[in-house]
């Protein structure tokens, strides 16, 4: 089977590199793009159409949260996963009323992330 293609959004370029090796380093996965604001996750995802995208809700130009919205509206089979460092239940109730399907803290990120990722397709 082919692996699961992934597109991650994230304006921290350390994170996003670390997280990048993390995810390619999983045969069953593969990063076919990364974004450093909403608005390129959006370009890159209808561009490559990939089977899920994990996005920060805190980013410029256009803030995660809105881009999940928009990707939902526009990909409705698509795999959105927020990944936050920010604990506050208010920011985590937005990104799920805005259409993602799981919402990790940075800290519980490689374990849970994989899980999840892997499910993409179901």
């Amino acid at each position: 089977m082919a692996p699961v293609r992934v597109v991650i959004a994230d304006d921290d370029s350390t994170f996003l590199e670390s997280l990048q090796g993390l995810v390619d380093a999983q045969a069953e996965l593969e990063v076919v793009g990364v974004a450093r604001d909403g608005l390129e996750a959006i370009e890159l995802t209808d561009a490559l159409e990939p089977d899920a995208v994990v996005i920060d809700p805190h980013m410029p130009r256009l803030d995660g949260v809105t881009a999940i919205a928009r990707l939902r509206r526009d990909h409705p089979n698509i795999c959105l996963i927020a990944l936050t460092g920010d604990p506050a239940t208010t920011l985590r109730d937005a990104i799920v009323e805005a259409g993602a399907d799981a919402v990790f803290l940075k800290g519980q990120l490689v374990e849970r992330l994989f899980a999840r990722l892997q499910t993409a397709r179901a």
